[in-house]
């Protein structure tokens, strides 16, 4: 682009780079410092509600399936999380804390250190890797329709992908072509390909490491080229 473009507005949002965002979404909002014993009993709990749903779909997951998977009581499992919708907010909050260490601490490229055309793809084989794997639980917390561009974990996401665009291809608009890569990586797109439609999900990897070489100008990497940011998130 030739001209120069005019400043895309930032409603309720940063200017600066985006930072690991305190989501605080369960019941330990208000317990920075959990004990060592009620840390790692929580974690156990989140980790076998994870099997669960990997195992079973989000629609399965109950207390009681918690509670047994854990070899806990069920009332440590409500005394933790209050209610099924406070577990699987817990569950989210867990999963994208760790997506969001990985993005702005992490091993590059997902992590800091790699060219930004390389960290853009690596982001976008890591989440599309974490949608395919925890699909009906990030499905289970998609926000409404009016509240899905604000909605903090995904503006802190797409804000990621406008700042590397931004060093990437700095003629172009970043912050609307951030929300044009961003569609491309929706969970609820995700579920029609892979599920509906029937694609394997490599098919859909292609595709974005296609569709990141076209909007910066780049060569796609080699065929069969690994990307170690997609372990990250494991």
């Amino acid at each position: 682009m030739s001209a120069s473009l005019p400043p895309f507005p930032q409603p309720q949002e940063n200017a600066g780079s985006p930072e690991l965002l305190q989501l605080g979404t369960g019941p330990d909002a208000d317990e920075p410092c959990l004990r060592a014993d009620a840390a790692r009993n929580r974690a156990r709990l989140l980790e076998a509600a994870e099997r669960l749903v990997a195992e079973h779909g989000a629609a399965a997951l109950t207390m009681e399936a918690v509670a047994t998977a854990a070899c806990v009581g069920k009332g440590t499992v409500f005394r933790r999380f209050g209610d099924r919708t406070g577990l699987l907010a817990a569950m989210l909050d867990h999963s994208e804390r760790k997506f969001q260490a990985a993005l702005l601490t992490g091993p590059p490229p997902l992590g800091p250190g790699a060219p930004p055309v390389e960290r853009l793809r690596a982001f976008g084989c890591a989440l599309l890797s974490r949608s395919v794997d925890q699909l009906d639980l990030l499905l289970a917390g998609e926000p409404s329709a009016e509240r899905r561009h604000t909605f903090a974990p995904r503006r802190f996401l797409r804000q990621h992908v406008a700042l590397l665009l931004r060093e990437a291809v700095p003629d172009a608009d970043g912050e609307l072509l951030s929300h044009t890569l961003m569609a491309y990586l929706d969970a609820a797109l995700i579920h029609h390909l892979t599920r509906q439609c029937g694609l394997p999900a490599e098919r859909v990897r292609a595709g974005w490491i296609d569709l990141v070489a076209r909007v910066t100008r780049t060569e796609p990497p080699d065929a069969g080229a690994e990307f170690p940011g997609t372990a990250e998130t494991d």
